[in-house]
């Protein structure tokens, strides 16, 4: 009778892991070093951002409109929908203006004509030194506008109630979508703000609060050579390193620490001849639901590029009065996170018993309710955008309805 130990010897092996830990750990590294960079740039967008003054005052020190103007107007923005119509600064849909982009060129243009009226030598010239100036004390709080600059302000507040308060649909709203002077007056606000953050400079910078964007030659916004370097050293770095990394794993993958295997066999069976659990058997459900919200996304895309070749009309159909531009764009957004997410959770639930050889009992009726969660999601989001744009004034912007904050709206 041997009095040896053979435990020992009988522990099964671990299995080699198909890449060294080297691999492993750069991957850990990358990723940290990834959120570290993505955390400090938040923490800047907060800590360098352009500044929201307390109030905007004339050259006498008479207020043209406050900080709680602004932010109500960028409120006013979002909750009427301008978010999926126009943009602030480059960002949202792209059938309305960019309003920062517009503001700017407007009063640009109401400033040149201004000083010609007083008969400048070089309009162009002092209008760039007036728009570019940057009159804002952090101190008080207060930034200084020209009177070029209020009158410009006023007439573009002017030209806005026009626009928001038309009794068509010939810009792909609701007809008299805006038409309270004080929200008139506070959304021009917000977009004065940005406009004002797009062409004055940084103090002791020569650029603006946005990099000069968006470009305008008649406030001299230009892409800087930062920009330019920086974009394309971006793209270079992007596309050299997978080059590179494809390069080197298929000329070196062993010497670097990816150990080979060879492939298994495979037999595929016929379909009657593979078990399907009932909770499997639910994800039909979801892959057609799946399919019926790609269907209307699809079909929503149509009806919002149809909008950018005839805005007002659909074949002799006021598109609008049914369906504005920007309540189409909501659901097409939000239809392309629902059935994404819907088509990745059934996905899970097939594979889940393949995977672990085994299902809980009873988990049908959980995927069944998750489908019911779904439906609850899907149709919410129609109801909700929808009674935000055609419902009554206490609808508008409610945290229930419609936000315009993609991921919120859901």
């Amino acid at each position: 009778m041997s009095l040896i130990d053979k435990s020992a010897d009988q522990q099964p092996k671990r299995a080699e892991l198909a890449i060294s830990k080297g691999w492993i750990q750069g991957v850990a590294l990358v990723l940290i070093f990834g959120f570290f960079v993505m955390g400090f740039l938040a923490y800047r967008t907060y800590t360098d951002s352009m500044p929201l003054p307390q109030r905007v005052v004339s050259e006498a020190g008479e207020v043209v409109f406050t900080e709680e103007e602004i932010t109500s107007g960028q409120q006013i923005f979002l909750r009427r929908g301008l978010q999926q119509y126009g943009s602030i600064v480059g960002h949202g849909a792209y059938l309305g203006p960019d309003y920062t982009a517009e503001y700017l060129r407007l009063a640009s243009e109401h400033v040149i004509e201004s000083l010609t009226n007083q008969g400048a030598q070089d309009p162009s010239g002092a209008t760039i030194e007036m728009m570019r100036t940057n009159r804002y004390d952090p101190g008080t709080g207060d930034l200084v506008f020209t009177a070029e600059q209020i009158t410009a302000f006023e007439e573009i507040r002017d030209y806005y109630a026009d626009f928001f308060g038309t009794e068509t649909t010939e810009y792909g709203l609701l007809p008299s979508k805006i038409t309270d002077p004080q929200e008139i007056h506070e959304l021009t606000a917000f977009f004065g703000w940005t406009a004002w953050a797009g062409a004055a400079e940084r103090p002791g910078l020569d650029y603006s609060y946005t990099n000069n964007w968006p470009p305008e030659p008649r406030v001299d916004n230009y892409p800087t050579a930062d920009i330019l370097v920086w974009s394309g050293m971006s793209l270079v770095a992007l596309l050299g390193g997978l080059g590179a990394l494809f390069a080197i794993y298929g000329r070196w993958s062993k010497k670097i620490g990816w150990q080979g295997s060879e492939a298994p066999s495979l037999r595929f069976q016929q379909p009657g001849e593979v078990g399907i659990t009932k909770a499997q058997k639910s994800t039909a459900w979801f892959f057609l639901v799946v399919s019926l919200l790609f269907l209307i996304q699809t079909t929503l895309g149509a009806a919002i590029e149809h909008y950018r070749a005839h805005i007002s009309d659909f074949f002799g159909l006021d598109l609008a009065q049914l369906l504005p531009f920007n309540l189409a764009r909501t659901w097409h957004v939000q239809l392309s996170l629902l059935w994404t997410a819907a088509a990745f959770l059934a996905i899970a639930i097939f594979l889940a018993p393949i995977i672990s050889g085994r299902e809980p009992k009873r988990q049908h009726w959980l995927s069944y309710g998750l489908l019911g969660a779904l439906a609850a999601v899907v149709g919410g989001m129609f109801v909700g955008t929808a009674v935000s744009t055609f419902g009554p004034e206490w609808a508008v912007g409610s945290i229930f309805f419609d936000q315009q904050w993609e991921y919120l709206d859901l």
